[in-house]
């Protein structure tokens, strides 16, 4: 039986993208079981300490947010840190979010995760956009 550790892409790019993606499909707790140590720790300011709770929070935002869909703009890495910057929307027509996730890896696992979030206004007064 082939181990999970091994099934974990190398490029952590690769890996953060999937994790995200797993996430926004629903796929919560198999993302977290393929790219999380779970005695890491995140910093959404919503949602106590552990990633137990953010599993938890994600879940309920997944119930919340059925429709949702998820565009990755850019992907960033610099060491053992990976950002990626994505459109988001939650309510199709209605909802729609300027993201950016940063994850810490050790080794093949996220062990720090960061989110941010900013409604994009309309109309936007910068032209260039959000993107």
């Amino acid at each position: 039986m082939k181990d999970i550790e091994d099934s974990v892409p190398r490029d952590r790019k690769t890996a953060a993208v999937d994790f995200l993606q797993r996430v926004v499909a629903g796929e919560i707790e198999e993302a977290y079981e393929k790219y999380v140590d779970m005695a890491g720790k995140h910093h959404n300011c919503f949602t106590p300490a552990g990633f137990p709770a953010l599993i938890k929070g994600m879940k309920e935002a997944d119930k919340m947010f059925p429709d949702k869909q998820w565009t990755v703009k850019h992907v960033l890495e610099d060491g053992d840190l990976v950002a990626v910057h994505s459109y988001m929307v939650l309510v199709p027509g209605k909802t729609e979010l300027a993201t950016l996730h940063l994850v810490r890896f050790e080794g093949n696992k996220i062990v720090e995760f960061w989110d941010m979030a900013q409604p994009i206004p309309e109309p936007q007064v910068n032209q260039d956009g959000m993107f």
